[in-house]
């Protein structure tokens, strides 16, 4: 007789204890495991963001096309997608492409005589299915759609159409509340995720024993930030006063332009200069320099314009050269900032109607009526403006504003504060 070495009888030893493990574990049936109902609702979420995904290319093709297009066969288009994205998913699979990610599939009680589809579920309940959850939901639309177009809301109350809107307003109430039921049943117990799923006894439950979502847990805690990020911008931008902010920025972008920084420069070489006689300086803004026939505002709009087909914009006016008094100006170049109708602002200097009413509608908006605006000639606090006019027998030619509007010996004189307007005639 072959003797058994050690290890062959230590096995021997331990087959029955062996066989009783493997009996215990087949008696003992395994707990079914946990359905998550924010797997079932993120699964719904995807199945409609997958839909967008396909049909807005085939819409940007529609609009180049014809711009009608795109309107007229939307609804067609969208239930198109929904039945080929209904057949390849929860028809051959028994799952929808979202319930994939969340690692999700639907059952469903069958019979032994009923015929099943390629997803193993019952043929005809995924017909009803598809039905009440592709086919109904385009049939609302196009009847929503032509009652609207067809005026039904606003028929006499005795009209057949009003009757029939009426009825589907009705039937759109119920539904509504037969979803919020079935919602907060779903809350409750985690089973039926919609009404068509609670009628035929579909539900989700995990494909596999131990339950793996495809979606990563970092992709969907960069979800959930930038969306909690949104709703904050949502909530807190309708508080911030933008008008104010624009014209703070502004303000501060036209201190630090090249005309600004020239001018700070000069006005230190000037101080310096008259240091010495004891007479303090002449306030002066960044564009005291610029002839008086131009719009000083109409230069800091230049200076701030991005646009490079623009004449004047930002980048021009870092090689321009630095704007040079009105006494060595040239009599043959046309003015580059002209002045249309020109206005007197309260602190004496002259800008086109446009620009020194727009200044100050702004001032109003952002409720720094005591402030007023900044003159960009001689820093003083603007808070009125009226008409420039010249009386009749003055010399024109001879006077030191020679603007683009016309001066006639009958003018109209009004004026523009924070307040409002007032006019009043001259002659």
């Amino acid at each position: 007789m072959v003797s058994q070495s050690p290890w062959e009888e230590a096995w021997n030893r331990a087959q029955p204890k062996l066989s009783a493990i493997r009996d215990a574990l087949n008696t003992n049936t395994s707990p079914d495991p946990r359905v998550i109902r924010v797997g079932q609702l993120d699964s719904e979420l995807l199945d409609q963001e997958l839909v967008q995904i396909l049909q807005e290319p085939i819409n940007k093709a529609l609009s180049l096309i014809n711009a009608s297009l795109k309107a007229q066969f939307e609804p067609e288009l969208t239930l198109l997608i929904q039945l080929m994205l209904y057949k390849l998913s929860i028809w051959n699979t028994g799952a929808s492409y979202g319930a994939k990610l969340q690692d999700l599939r639907y059952i469903a009680p069958s019979s032994p005589g009923k015929s099943l589809a390629p997803s193993g579920l019952p043929r005809r309940t995924l017909l009803l299915h598809g039905t009440l959850t592709v086919i109904l939901p385009y049939l609302h639309t196009k009847l929503r759609s032509h009652a609207l177009s067809s005026a039904w809301p606003d028929a006499p109350s005795s009209d057949r159409r009003r009757k029939a809107w009426d009825i589907l307003t009705s039937l759109e109430s119920s539904y509504t509340l037969l979803m919020l039921s079935s919602f907060v049943a779903f809350l409750w117990n985690g089973r039926f995720r919609t009404i068509a799923d609670r009628l035929f006894n579909m539900s989700l439950v995990p494909s596999r024993r131990l339950v793996k979502r495809d979606v990563s847990y970092e992709f969907m805690n960069r979800q959930m930030v930038w969306h909690a990020f949104t709703e904050f911008l949502l909530f807190i931008l309708p508080l911030i006063r933008a008008r104010s902010i624009r014209r703070r920025m502004s303000r501060i972008a036209a201190y630090i332009s090249p005309a600004a920084i020239l001018s700070s420069l000069s006005a230190k070489q000037r101080a310096s200069a008259v240091s010495a006689t004891g007479k303090a300086p002449q306030q002066r803004g960044i564009y005291w320099s610029l002839p008086q026939d131009q719009c000083a505002i109409c230069a800091e709009n230049s200076s701030l314009n991005l646009n490079i087909s623009a004449s004047s914009n930002a980048f021009t006016s870092l090689t321009a050269p630095a704007i040079e008094d009105s006494s060595t100006g040239s009599d043959t170049e046309p003015p580059a900032f002209p002045v249309y109708n020109p206005y007197v602002a309260s602190c004496g200097d002259i800008y086109c109607y446009y620009c020194i009413a727009d200044r100050l509608m702004q001032v109003a908006d952002s409720g720094e009526d005591d402030l007023g605006w900044t003159c960009l000639r001689c820093s003083t606090d603007v808070k009125s403006a009226v008409r420039y006019t010249v009386e009749m027998g003055s010399d024109v030619s001879g006077s030191d504003y020679e603007f683009s509007s016309d001066i006639s010996g009958s003018a109209s004189m009004g004026s523009y504060s924070e307040s409002g307007w007032s006019e009043s005639s001259v002659s």
